[in-house]
């Protein structure tokens, strides 16, 4: 079985595993998510959408948000860590939103990828979760599956495991294809404690066990 026959495989098995898988971070509007993506660096999901709630209903909008006080946004940000790079990222991101683009996301990857904040983890989210382009997310749970299970090979950098699986991943398949990882990492694929190989799908394909 080549990578590629290897990505169809699990991409199948992580399907049936994990049909509903979506993004774990909480959102109604496009430009939360770009928020909470530059919160959740070193930072859980579920951490940061307790967080947000309170930073949202203080500013509801682009506009009150790029207008906000740094120091504010920092207050209410720290419990995610990293608080003054994040509130000072967060608050030049929403001027260039209220500025440059009349409030909104941009829609494309390169100009989603300029904003202040965003690297190509974020952007990649951005553009399959909210515009449902193809897009693949190497966040530390897909680096680490997709190294264990044999997709890629002993590749850590996160713009290099992007690109090996856009090789081997069916585009419309990559944006659901990481969320499910995120989930089978969680779950299963631990990062923290041994790995439960004994209850998972991919056990007799993948290259750690094999």
């Amino acid at each position: 079985m080549n990578k590629k026959e290897l990505a169809l495989e699990v991409i199948e098995r992580l399907k049936n595993e994990y049909p509903d898988a979506d993004c774990t971070l909480e959102y109604d509007q496009a430009w939360k998510l770009l928020v909470s993506v530059r919160l959740a660096a070193q930072c859980t999901d579920a951490r940061v959408n307790v967080v947000v709630k309170g930073l949202f209903e203080k500013y509801p909008t682009v506009e009150a948000l790029a207008a906000a006080d740094v120091a504010d946004i920092e207050e209410i940000v720290r419990p995610c860590g990293l608080g003054k790079s994040k509130a000072r990222d967060i608050s030049k991101c929403m001027k260039v939103l209220r500025d440059e683009y009349n409030g909104k996301i941009p829609t494309d990857f390169k100009s989603i990828l300029s904003l202040p904040g965003v690297g190509r983890k974020s952007a990649n989210l951005i553009m399959g979760d909210v515009f449902g382009k193809p897009a693949i997310v190497t966040d530390t749970h897909c680096i680490r599956l997709v190294n264990r299970i044999g997709l890629v090979d002993g590749i850590k950098d996160p713009k290099k495991v992007e690109m090996a699986l856009w090789e081997i991943v069916p585009p419309e398949e990559g944006s659901d294809f990481c969320h499910r990882l995120v989930w089978h990492g969680r779950d299963v694929c631990t990062a923290r404690t041994k790995p439960h190989c004994e209850r998972c799908c991919l056990n007799d394909i993948c290259h750690q066990i094999i």
